[in-house]
């Protein structure tokens, strides 16, 4: 049951140009979140997503198991992290051809139960030439038991950051799920969301919260950084206000999103500006 080694190497190639409209509809959805750039950076996440009709969508409405990803023996699903290594810049009208391919499974036992990793890599080019290197961290995990809470880790205090802020609602929520094409209830069905995969509301997109930092990184180093990594560590509930802090460090920059109210941090990242 453990054994999804065939699924290692599969993939296909999708292409989709960077047009007026999205590159507009992306500047409005996250006004005062983008750095200045002639394509807003994190865009390349709206291009070319799993499409299928309705009788292929598991019931958290993602593409059932085995279409795209393996089945693993694991109901919830959702981006953990990952790395984005950027080679160039991507320009308006470009044809952008994204490969996609499986590079792992995995199985660990977390502290909530167990978990199976799913490694995805995507090589994003436009007329042939690497813009982008992307490696994305998918985890399933098993439904939640009443009564079993994983306490957040502790911050620390950083005084001299650069900071955003904002407070998520379910508008921003549905129009960057109708950005990406991402179907998944939890950002939407407040009783999927709350009744069956057990959160305590509607859940801010993971890859959102990547790309407040990855603009804020852009803007604190004055260009597109070389390399940056990320990696879910709690769940951002829709409606709480949130700082989008970065601070310099080690020839590059530490990045975070957190909870104004209690200061846990819900994601973190780290911009590299060298190679």
């Amino acid at each position: 049951m453990d054994d999804y080694s065939d699924w290692i190497g599969r993939g296909f190639t999708r292409q989709e140009p960077i047009t007026d409209r999205l590159i507009a509809h992306f500047r409005v959805t996250l006004a005062g979140m983008l750095a200045g750039a002639e394509v807003p950076v994190g865009l390349h996440w709206c291009l070319v997503p799993d499409a299928v009709t309705p009788d292929q969508l598991g019931r958290d409405c993602h593409p059932k198991p085995g279409i795209f990803l393996p089945a693993l023996p694991l109901p919830r699903r959702m981006w953990a992290g990952g790395e984005v290594e950027f080679h160039g810049a991507f320009s308006p009208g470009d044809m952008v051809a994204r490969e996609t391919v499986i590079e792992d499974v995995r199985f660990k036992q977390g502290r909530s139960g167990r978990l199976g990793f799913v490694t995805v890599r995507h090589l994003y080019r436009v007329a042939g030439a690497l813009c982008l290197n992307e490696r994305q961290d998918i985890v399933y995990r098993e439904d939640p038991k009443p009564g079993v809470a994983v306490p957040p880790p502790p911050v620390e205090d950083w005084p001299e950051a650069t900071a955003w802020h904002i407070t998520p609602d379910p508008t921003l929520l549905f129009r960057f799920s109708a950005l990406t094409f991402n179907g998944h209830r939890i950002h939407y069905d407040h009783p999927y969301a709350t009744g069956v995969e057990g959160y305590g509301g509607l859940v801010v997109h993971g890859p959102m919260q990547a790309v407040w930092m990855m603009n804020l990184a852009t803007h604190v180093a004055g260009g597109l950084p070389a390399r940056f990594t990320y990696r879910g560590l709690t769940p951002l509930i829709c409606g709480a206000p949130v700082a989008i802090e970065a601070r310099e460090a080690g020839g590059g920059v530490d990045l975070r999103v957190r909870r104004q109210a209690d200061g846990v941090v819900t994601m973190e990242a780290r911009a590299g500006l060298e190679n």
